[in-house]
């Protein structure tokens, strides 16, 4: 059993013997299978306290760019700050750059600005781009993790993706969707699909996934898109009309990008009904929409958890937690008006 700590250090930690500690660790036998998970517990304590004690006293001031709506650009703010006292002792200062609207070249600014002042690390979400994968191979050159949130950067220099699996949120969406409206027949209406822009890989992601299920298994479904929107309310509003105007027949929605209210305010204003509608979020728009009963349900990931999380990949990847860094999708959770989690954990 591999470690690296005196037995009597184990051996105190354990409440145990050395003699025990050291039968075990040279695999002597004769120590009954509770006693070996009890030291192997010791040393996995000791693990733990070790990255304690490394990061006692450490800052890591983390720079969070994000291109998206004011909504969630705010809901992932507060969840980072709600997070903050969790990830003592390490110390965790935080800068914020969110717009809502920009060129390419604005993020890949911002990211180099950020390379040449220095940082411990960037939680990022922008559009996918040469330029932009690029950037982040400056910033990891610079010695700065980048751990991208939300919408991946697959073929960056980033370090880990956090964030759901947003092929398989679409698939959920074209599931709820048809759970909603019934067999399909080739007399049903259209479904309105909305992004804010596709240069998002996760929303052309969840794009991919609602589109491939429906054709998959309810293939009469027919489908219309409205995308570089940027998910403003005024963009969304003038697209989702124009949408309606042209096709007589949308009866649901699948929103990818927000805007889901401005969308909404179209159906009213064309006197239209909405069967169902699938969202991504619990941002303040989102949340309201649901307790009205405006929207069927939301497709939900715990942003504190996000946060929490890519904060220790980058102290990982500064060597200030043990273990490789390993990522999986965070859980898609199906929030209806019935299961709204507490505000506190949006």
């Amino acid at each position: 059993m591999p470690h690296p700590y005196p037995i009597r250090e184990i051996a105190r930690q354990a409440g145990l013997s050395e003699a025990t500690v050291d039968r075990v660790l040279n695999d002597r036998g004769g120590v009954r299978p509770s006693t070996v998970n009890d030291i192997r517990q010791a040393i996995a304590d000791l693990d733990q306290q070790r990255s304690q004690l490394r990061l006692a006293g450490r800052v890591f001031m983390i720079d969070i760019v994000m291109q998206t709506p004011d909504r969630f650009s705010s809901a992932v703010k507060a969840a980072l700050e709600q997070e903050l006292p969790s990830l003592r002792p390490a110390v965790v200062r935080s800068r914020f750059d969110f717009r809502e609207t920009g060129r390419v070249g604005d993020i890949t600014g911002i990211l180099d600005a950020i390379a040449r002042r220095g940082s411990r690390g960037v939680i990022l979400k922008a559009p996918e781009a040469p330029e932009v994968n690029a950037a982040v191979q400056r910033l990891s050159e610079a010695g700065i993790p980048v751990v991208t949130l939300v919408s991946d950067l697959p073929f960056s220099t980033r370090v880990a993706y956090v964030g759901m699996d947003n092929r398989s949120a679409g698939a959920t969406a074209a599931y709820l969707v048809n759970q909603w409206l019934g067999e399909a027949t080739a007399q049903d209406g259209r479904i309105l699909v909305a992004l804010s822009r596709s240069v998002f890989r996760g929303e052309e992601e969840r794009e991919i996934g609602f589109r491939s299920a429906i054709r998959e298994r309810w293939p009469r479904r027919a489908l219309v898109e409205i995308t570089d929107s940027d998910g403003l309310d005024t963009s969304v509003y003038r697209l989702a009309l124009d949408a309606l105007d042209r096709h007589a027949d949308i009866e649901a929605v699948y929103s990818i990008g927000g805007g889901n209210r401005a969308i909404l305010d179209a159906f009213d204003a064309r006197r239209r009904p909405c069967r169902a509608f699938i969202a991504h979020d619990l941002d303040r728009d989102n949340r309201e929409l649901l307790e009205a009963g405006r929207l069927s349900a939301v497709l939900y990931h715990d942003l504190r958890r996000d946060m929490h999380r890519a904060c220790q990949i980058i102290m990982q990847a500064h060597g200030a937690l043990d273990g490789p860094i390993v990522t999986a999708p965070a859980p898609i959770q199906v929030i209806t008006p019935f299961n709204i989690p507490p505000e506190t954990s949006a």
